[in-house]
């Protein structure tokens, strides 16, 4: 009798173990989430601050750029891409051919910050100056009332969605048929970081960042103008969300399809007032006023 009794208490055991595991499995979920370098410090904030929320759910956040993760997304290893310009028709193309039905959701808002050495005089720019940099039309500062020193131009790469905004909105300023392209000398680096560090330590140097990246005690960040009769405006928060600021952008997050259980869940966390919270102390721009 007590032989069977303890094999009966055994048996409980097991299946209230057997039931804890397969509960403990249906809580865990796995998010991976790739693309935007601009994004990536961002994300993984916001990361960290679900994940305490949420124990059961792993989330891992890369970088690579845009492209990257759109690239990630179309081919289904990515939960969400982030991404710092708009999906392009052609990717948008082949996720649907891929079977997938990419939602697009404005997670954040930033000013992409025109940056130079400490030692520049240079404090600020027109759009039509700028893309004369790029496109090495101007190829010394004294050209626009700085030292006479050679420009070092300094860009993203080309999987970075931030080197097509700049393209797109600077170079070819806004012209959807413009034909203008990066000069041949213009550096490109591998990372929002990277420019950030090199401006630093090259008093000839130029670079453009998303602005959470931007530090005024290493560089400056020059005021910017749309033409030489317009306003000069730095990518402050309140100038960006009344649009003054000619460089701003939305930041998205791409899922492939309409997101469902814990890709909800991190997305309404995202967007909700401490999602937006994080938003602003890593010194981006929230999507709406916070209470």
């Amino acid at each position: 009798m007590k032989r069977r009794l303890a094999f009966f208490v055994m048996l409980i055991f097991c299946v209230l173990a057997v039931c804890g595991c397969s509960r403990r499995a249906q809580m865990q979920g796995e998010l991976q989430i790739k693309g935007s370098d601009t994004m990536v410090n961002l994300g993984q904030a916001w990361a960290e601050a679900y994940q305490q929320m949420h124990p059961y759910t792993s989330i891992s956040v890369t970088g690579g750029g845009s492209g990257t993760g759109i690239a990630a997304l179309i081919n289904k290893n990515a939960s969400i891409a982030e991404s710092s310009r708009s999906m392009k028709p052609e990717e948008l193309a082949a996720a649907v051919k891929n079977g997938l039905s990419p939602q697009e959701f404005t997670v954040a808002l930033d000013g992409v910050a025109v940056i130079v050495n400490k030692d520049n005089p240079v404090k600020k720019l027109t759009i039509d100056q700028l893309s004369k940099i790029y496109t090495g039309k101007i190829t010394n500062w004294k050209q626009v009332g700085g030292r006479d020193e050679k420009i070092v131009p300094l860009s993203r790469d080309k999987s970075s969605g931030t080197h097509d905004f700049f393209l797109e909105h600077v170079l070819r300023q806004g012209n959807p048929r413009g034909q203008e392209e990066y000069a041949a000398d213009v550096l490109m680096l591998v990372s929002s970081t990277a420019i950030a560090s090199e401006v630093s330590a090259n008093k000839g140097s130029i670079g453009y960042v998303g602005m959470g990246f931007a530090d005024k005690s290493k560089h400056t960040e020059v005021a910017v103008a749309k033409s030489a009769a317009s306003p000069y405006m730095e990518p402050t928060e309140s100038n960006i969300l009344n649009k003054t600021y000619p460089i701003a952008r939305p930041l998205y997050f791409y899922t492939p399809g309409k997101p469902e259980g814990d890709v909800k869940g991190f997305i309404d966390f995202v967007l909700s007032d401490e999602g937006q919270r994080i938003v602003k102390k890593k010194e981006f721009v929230p999507v709406r006023s916070l209470s």
